[in-house]
């Protein structure tokens, strides 16, 4: 049974921060197809169209016909764990630091047999085990043996903790506590166990409804940010940026005007400066603090969340420049998920349909609210997922956009007048 994860001592300021040894991450192209399921939290394997058969490893032709005709299909994961050991010595960098680290076989009852890590709490074999894959430091797909039955502190393990973000005795930097989306997030982070939480509030001479509230938690600490100004966001980089541990940018503008609604670009400027140019002097400033701690002890750095828009993959023309601004982000988040990933750092981006605000008063339902967007953003940080789609509206959207973008857009473009 995995022990309680306890406090973390307050570090030794004269002791050198240990620097990441990613683990082996070399993959082929077929192979990713694992990664980009894992990505989003499932796990897949291969599966060949012309016989049905299941195959693992991936690889670029069936194993029983040679058709190349194979699809990723979702797997329940259920098997018997057949044999298991437990590593004691490692010549990788990586393992070496973290031992002792269990492995074993496998066998599905879908018929592969896999190699996978072996959590804490499944017992010695054989044993009924359930599958999952997760994403390891490097950003590649792991496979990870489960007990089939939970306990309390499961997600204390601490292999398994190093295949997430978990916020538990984490600090964190929230960068816009004045929305109800922000105050929603800082106190789901706070019931997660996050030990600090910083919130980022501009113009701090207004006084709004929540922010006060908030303020009152003991976890709670309120920094003035303005994402607009350069200066604010280096100033907060060099008070706390060695000290945070997770970034949850949801700063942001939004406001619902295409292009022919509105004269000028003075509100199109605004929400490129804070939708895109805020993400660029955040990761500028605090980007290289978090790679630097990100193998510092028990609650060292850990991930980078970017509240996005599903608006982001299809421009919405009721809110033609707020997607667009959003879109920029997206691919600006990629960037930085490339960088940070030679860290060992997550890079989480979030793409939430209408969030039920002042925004999208007129957006019929269903909306999301801020709360059931906070769980699910704290959901995947304890997963260690990359994309999340949080919501009944992203998920169509997102299926939509799969299945044919340019149908999507023609739909969407429908809707103009809304």
């Amino acid at each position: 049974m995995t022990m309680p994860l306890m406090r973390p001592p307050r570090k030794n300021p004269v002791l050198r921060t240990r620097q990441m040894n990613l683990p082996p991450w070399a993959r082929g192209r077929v192979a990713l197809g694992m990664t980009a399921a894992a990505a989003e939290g499932r796990f897949e394997l291969q599966a060949c169209d012309a016989c049905g058969a299941l195959q693992y490893p991936p690889r670029s032709a069936c194993h029983r016909c040679l058709s190349s005709r194979l699809v990723w299909r979702e797997q329940g994961g259920e098997g018997e764990l057949l044999t298991e050991t437990t590593l004691h010595h490692s010549n990788d960098l990586f393992f070496r630091e973290r031992l002792p680290w269990r492995l074993g076989f496998v066998r599905l009852d879908a018929g592969p047999t896999l190699m996978v890590h072996v959590h804490g709490d499944v017992g010695p074999a054989p044993q009924r085990v359930r599958v999952g894959a997760r994403l390891d430091r490097a950003g590649q797909a792991v496979l990870i043996g489960f007990p089939m039955e939970g306990s309390a502190n499961m997600a204390d393990d601490p292999m398994l903790r190093e295949m997430g973000c978990d916020p538990k005795f984490r600090k964190v930097l929230v960068t816009d506590g004045k929305t109800p989306v922000g105050q929603a997030l800082v106190r789901a982070l706070v019931a997660a166990g996050a030990d600090l939480v910083w919130v980022g509030h501009a113009e701090p001479w207004k006084r709004l409804g929540g922010l006060e509230d908030i303020a009152a938690l003991p976890q709670v600490s309120l920094v003035p940010l303005d994402l607009s100004d350069n200066r604010s966001v280096v100033e907060q980089a060099g008070s706390i940026g060695g000290k945070v541990d997770i970034v949850v940018n949801n700063a942001e503008v939004h406001r619902t005007h295409g292009i022919a609604s509105r004269r000028g670009t003075d509100v199109a400027r605004a929400e490129m400066d804070i939708n895109y140019f805020g993400l660029l002097r955040l990761a500028q400033a605090f980007g290289p603090a978090l790679k630097g701690r990100s193998a510092d002890g028990t609650a060292s750095a850990t991930a980078w969340v970017n509240l996005l828009s599903i608006y982001a993959l299809s421009n919405f023309p009721p809110q033609g420049t707020y997607s667009a601004s959003k879109a920029a982000a997206h691919s600006l988040a990629q960037c930085l998920r490339a960088e940070m990933a030679l860290a060992g750092i997550r890079v989480m981006n979030v793409y939430p349909g209408p969030v039920d605000d002042e925004w999208n008063q007129n957006v019929p339902p269903p909306k999301l609210s801020p709360e059931a967007l906070a769980a699910a953003v704290v959901k995947a940080l304890k997963e260690g997922v990359e994309d999340v789609y949080p919501g009944d509206v992203a998920q169509e959207w997102l299926q939509r956009w799969r299945d044919n973008p340019k149908v999507l857009e023609r739909e969407l473009s429908m809707n103009r007048g809304a």
